[in-house]
């Protein structure tokens, strides 16, 4: 599916392709919502969107090293490293890195702003010598650069039926919501990793601080203080959702079907963690495998609709002869056997 993927987006050269599966390989492993979501794209956006989403988890990983075998110094080494080896890529399409030649060709071919990058890049600095934030308004200043880029980004790559400038604030907004609510969902994760991202005035305004918060996950026991604080959070959170939602109308129709599944799966996420009681200090909630596959089935079917409508399909080129046709069939059955939880998202 990578090759179909690959060739329907024209890209051909092998470092290159080598590059783009190198995303797609990252995606899989770490994003499974967005994985599966991704997989309801037509085919030639989909190694875009990995590259834009590689990227990303590459700079994440870097900031995070869950191994812990490097210093912050080190980190900041490693980042600031591949800052410079984007400004070369995205300058002359190049790269060291797998993930910076696929992203600058996918920067390259969307027409993606780079001071997008820039941002983001800022953000996962801060990340090395920041470690909570005062106010919600402090928070959304830093998720500027590492939640709400990435919706930007990606919105050249997903098209648009209405001026790409009336759409962008919705798309900024529906990252911020995803990264809000994996906050949410790993508060434990990086409470071990010495981070808060929940706002302080917001815990402050249920008599929650940092050191319940770790005296909690300590010890396994429950608050009703913690409990309020991450309700309002959830609050908070879907407030984003509903910023978002809009947009997604605004989408090329044949994009929406992905966005309306990730924006069904991830808001899955606080469905889940308010049914285990808000337990994210202890435990990490997580959409069922059950649930994942019936909303990719919907999304299958707006997508039937979609092609209907837009008298579109994936149908495989006549040119490629027999075994093309073979070979695309069996592509699109492991699609639909992956979406509807049948097989492994890999």
């Amino acid at each position: 599916m990578t090759r179909r993927e690959l060739d329907a987006a024209g890209v051909t050269g092998p470092d290159l392709r080598t590059a783009y599966t190198a995303c797609r390989r990252l995606n899989a492993r770490h994003g499974r919502s967005y994985f599966l979501a991704t997989r309801l794209l037509p085919v030639e956006r989909r190694s875009a969107v990995h590259a834009l989403y590689g990227f990303a988890r590459w700079a994440d990983d870097i900031v995070d090293d869950l191994d812990r075998h490097r210093t912050p110094v080190e980190r900041d080494r490693l980042l600031r490293c591949l800052e410079s080896d984007l400004a070369h890529g995205l300058r002359t399409g190049g790269g060291e890195e797998p993930v910076v030649r696929a992203v600058a060709d996918t920067a390259e071919r969307y027409g993606i702003e780079h001071t997008l990058f820039t941002d983001f890049l800022a953000s996962m600095r801060s990340d090395l010598h920041i470690t909570d934030y005062p106010t919600y308004a402090d928070l959304r200043a830093y998720m500027h650069g590492s939640a709400a880029v990435i919706g930007l980004q990606m919105l050249p790559v997903l098209g648009t039926v209405v001026d790409r400038a009336e759409a962008a604030p919705h798309a900024a907004a529906l990252g911020v919501a995803f990264q809000l609510t994996n906050f949410l969902r790993d508060v434990g994760e990086d409470l071990d990793r010495g981070r808060v991202y929940l706002p302080a005035d917001l815990l402050a305004a249920h008599g929650v601080d940092r050191p319940l918060l770790e005296w909690s996950r300590r010890t396994g026991r429950a608050d009703p203080r913690i409990r309020s604080a991450l309700v309002a959070a959830e609050a908070m959170t879907r407030k984003v959702y509903g910023e978002a939602e809009p947009g997604i109308a605004m989408l090329d129709p044949r994009t929406r079907p992905c966005i309306r599944t990730a924006f069904t799966l991830y808001g899955g996420i606080l469905d889940a963690i308010a049914d285990q009681g808000y337990a994210v200090l202890h435990r990490r909630a997580a959409v069922s495998r059950r649930r994942r596959a019936a909303v990719a089935a919907t999304g299958l079917l707006q997508i039937a609709r979609a092609r209907r409508s837009t008298g579109t399909g994936h149908r495989p080129d006549r040119a490629d002869g027999a075994d093309g046709v073979v070979r695309a069939n069996r592509a699109d059955r492991a699609d639909r056997a992956e979406l509807q939880g049948k097989g492994p998202v890999t």
